[in-house]
């Protein structure tokens, strides 16, 4: 009983210590030399981490600016005419400006009206929101400079506007290459943003593939067995098999987009099986001769997980029958595609 009497006293000193707590951050925000940024840059998952990595960096949120609709979400912020973007809170006396545009530049494909990399549409368009007019001049002298460098092939056309209304994305938008790593890892690749980057700034690193050890930890040890050893589930005792649910399949490893349930079939074989890729260049095949058989092997092109087998035994019109194991893919249902990034495939279901 004593434990109910306290609460109200427990509570009190909770309020208090977190009235504290946000008293503190908020003079901490107002100091002098902290000044904010606001950059547009495609997927903002990807703009988070190059600006957090930046000593004098105190802060950076991921959401939505530019648009005219009010409190825009996810579902919306397009509609709006609103466009990802990042505001970062630095200290103007440990990074300058100047530093933050030069690696704003080094993230994007800034030629590029329609978007960024394998995001498309103007909700990924590129743009440098200046919040005063030093902000400006310097914006528009790094551009110019970029520019006249040649380091692209085709004029800049990223614009430097004037700082719109900013809304924070939802929480789970939030430093979300650190809260799902491996997917990140692999969504910077499969845009083919990482590629890009590389090949304009010579030595801007490529993601490391996985390691075993962080494959182990991530992976069952079924899954490990199935993509890593080119093991095989057992057919009727699998996630997949029967699934009937409308959404699309991803390598388990990478996230990498591979099958979608509208081509996937009951070929009373007991795995999932499937009559096409929903993106041929994410699959590779290879000659497999094990098992006193030749066969052709399926893998997933950037993780190069096993998958399974593709056989010339399929319903047409491309009578191939890709068989694959339930554990070397991940189901995304169509309702949950635009949240974790896949949005783009939404208009097949349409139909």
């Amino acid at each position: 009983m004593k434990s109910i009497y306290l609460l109200p006293i427990i509570f009190t000193g909770f309020l208090f210590l977190h009235s504290l707590a946000q008293n503190t951050i908020a003079e901490t925000i107002s100091g002098k030399n902290l000044e904010k940024a606001t950059f547009a840059g495609g997927c903002f998952w990807c703009m988070e981490k190059p600006f957090e990595s930046m000593k004098g960096v105190m802060s950076v949120t991921s959401g939505y600016s530019g648009g005219y609709s009010e409190n825009p979400n996810y579902e919306n912020y397009s509609a709006g005419n609103h466009l990802e973007v990042i505001e970062v809170v630095y200290d103007s006396e440990l990074v300058s400006y100047e530093q933050l545009l030069e690696v704003f530049w080094r993230q994007v494909d800034p030629t590029d009206p329609g978007g960024q990399f394998g995001d498309r549409g103007k909700a990924y368009s590129t743009a440098i929101y200046f919040h005063d007019e030093n902000q400006k001049k310097l914006a528009e002298l790094s551009k110019s400079e970029l520019d006249k460098k040649g380091v692209f092939d085709k004029p800049i056309v990223t614009p430097i506007l004037s700082v719109k209304i900013f809304y924070p994305a939802e929480e789970y938008h939030q430093d979300y290459y650190k809260n799902n790593p491996l997917r990140y890892k692999w969504y910077r690749s499969g845009s083919g943003r990482d590629q890009f980057l590389q090949r304009v700034w010579n030595g801007q690193p490529v993601q490391e593939k996985t390691s075993e050890q962080d494959l182990r930890h991530k992976l069952t040890p079924l899954q490990y067995y199935v993509t890593q050893e080119e093991g095989t589930e057992e057919p009727y005792n699998n996630e997949y098999w029967n699934n009937k649910k409308a959404g699309i399949y991803v390598d388990v490893v990478s996230g990498e987009v591979l099958f979608s349930s509208i081509d996937k079939y009951d070929s009373k074989t007991g795995w999932p099986s499937f009559s096409r890729p929903l993106e041929p260049g994410n699959i590779e095949e290879k000659v497999d001769s094990k098992l006193f058989m030749t066969r052709t092997e399926v893998r997933s092109k950037d993780a190069g997980s096993h998958l399974g087998h593709v056989f010339e035994d399929g319903p047409e019109p491309s009578g191939l029958r890709y068989c694959i194991n339930s554990v070397a893919l991940r189901f995304v249902p169509k309702q949950e595609m635009e949240q974790e990034g896949y949005g783009k495939y939404l208009k097949l279901f349409d139909k």
